[in-house]
């Protein structure tokens, strides 16, 4: 280790103490490397503070040394956004021991917590007053809310609550000179000159670090219902998503799409999932509706609507769950999909977004674009069709060479995107840019927007030492 290096690490250890940094291999390599396995980095060492006086000295003393930092929450991002650079250069800050609640206030509504905390403990903390944090997703039980919130995550929920950017009342801040900016306000309306939190949330720890954050709750609803469908076509479903809409827009919490293709590989490669319908369909839809009205008889909306969805052939068979057990298991169907493609091999993921009534058009065009390409690539498209976010991830076709399929991502990613850009969408819906989709940003978001990014990330961090080489080109 370099003298210069030697002596940042020991100036670390003093300000964290020992159990707050690593510096073994072995230990740190777990930090370096992104969840799908696409990007493996190396790091000076992993700096594990645990409260914010800490992180703002830890960030003073990188400041002062020139050392670029990374902050990293659960490490479940699939952009390659918390991974460090190869050339072991960089620190890698860990916010996962800074996990405490700091208050929760059921009347006004508001939960205050570190960082660290995982969003699962915060949904058990929320529960306990009969509330809930409207954020939803498959990663929750290591997903932390810095990271959901750096990374604007989206997730099940979107479609009744909105993407994290909605949840957030306040922040704090450390700033890339160390500085804490304590915006933790609780309020609901504060008209005080610019919006400071919402520049931090969706940055990717490129503006600053997040160390806490004060979110909006909504009350535990008394009543969920859970539907798998099965559907002829896309269209089909979004038509049934409108008849949904139509009996009760304000109960319906989640619409997700599911494919013949992916629901196969959950079934075959995720031990103890059951298709609970009659026969194997092309399409499927995950319906779930909610609500606080103690008066309401959600199964009763269920059947409703699904009569007159049958008799007009948008759904060709349909299971309403009637436990809370049925409920886990049609949800498992949806938030396996993820691992058992990863499972089934190499893969590409296309986080991509269009206008909603346009989805069964991005389906068609993509696969025909796709297999173009490569005819007997595996197309298994999934995801929040209610909000118009599709994953539409491309899985290596059986017996090829995973490497082969790999050196075609950009190939392949651009292939999809051409389709998105035509029908107004979005390279990126809910994943973020990081590594991955740095070279598309001048693209689709150079001139003026792209300019604007860089002029507030200059102001912020003008020696770029704030998560590097994420985000921009």
């Amino acid at each position: 280790m370099p003298k210069t290096t030697s002596k940042a690490v020991a100036e670390l250890r003093q300000i964290v103490g020992a159990p707050g940094i690593l510096t073994e291999p072995s230990d740190v390599a777990p930090y370096c490397t992104d969840w799908r396995g696409l990007y493996r980095g190396s790091a000076i060492a992993v700096v594990r503070p645990a409260s914010t006086r800490e992180v703002s000295e830890v960030v003073q003393l990188c400041a002062t040394l020139n050392i670029p930092v990374v902050p990293q929450g659960g490490n479940t991002g699939l952009v390659g956004g918390s991974v460090p650079s190869e050339n072991g250069s960089q620190l890698v800050l860990s916010l996962g021991r800074m996990n405490r609640v700091r208050s929760l206030d059921p009347t006004n509504m508001t939960i205050t917590l570190d960082a660290g905390v995982t969003l699962k403990a915060a949904q058990n903390t929320a529960n306990t007053a009969g509330c809930m944090i409207s954020l939803s997703l498959s990663s929750e039980g290591s997903a932390q809310i810095g990271g959901l919130l750096a990374t604007n995550a989206g997730g099940n929920n979107t479609l009744r609550y909105g993407t994290a950017r909605e949840l957030v009342l306040g922040l704090e801040v450390v700033l890339a000179e160390g500085q804490i900016w304590d915006g933790l306000r609780q309020l609901r309306k504060d008209n005080t000159g610019y919006c400071l939190r919402q520049l931090f949330v969706g940055s990717e720890g490129t503006l600053g670090i997040i160390t806490a954050a004060a979110l909006k709750l909504v009350r535990r609803p008394k009543h969920i219902a859970v539907a798998l469908c099965a559907v002829p076509s896309p269209q089909a479903a979004l038509d049934l998503f409108a008849s949904f809409q139509e009996n009760d827009v304000d109960a319906l919490v989640a619409f997700e799409y599911l494919s013949h293709a992916g629901m196969a590989l959950v079934l075959q490669y995720i031990s103890g999932t059951v298709l609970p319908l009659s026969e194997p369909a092309a399409h499927y839809v995950l319906v779930e509706l909610a609500t606080p009205r103690r008066d309401a008889d959600l199964p009763a909306e269920f059947e409703a609507v699904l009569q007159v969805a049958m008799k007009a052939g948008l759904v060709t068979d349909a299971v309403v769950a009637t436990s809370l057990s049925e409920r886990q298991a049609i949800w498992r169907l949806r938030e396996e999909h993820a691992e058992s493609q990863r499972r089934a091999g190499a893969h590409i993921q296309n986080d991509v977004s269009v206008p909603i009534s346009k989805v069964p058009e991005l389906l068609r065009l993509a696969t025909d674009a796709c297999r173009r390409r490569i005819p007997d690539v595996r197309v298994v498209p999934f995801g929040h069709i209610g909000d118009g976010n599709i994953h539409f991830v491309l899985v290596q076709p059986v017996d090829s060479d995973p490497q082969v399929f790999l050196s075609r991502d950009r190939e392949l990613m651009d292939a999809v995107n051409e389709v998105v850009r035509s029908l107004g969408g979005s390279f990126s819906a809910e994943h973020g840019v990081g590594k991955l989709k740095t070279y598309m940003m001048p693209t689709w978001r150079g001139g003026v927007e792209l300019d604007a990014m860089r002029r507030i990330k200059y102001a912020l961090d003008p020696c770029s030492l704030m998560n590097p080489d994420k985000l921009f080109p």
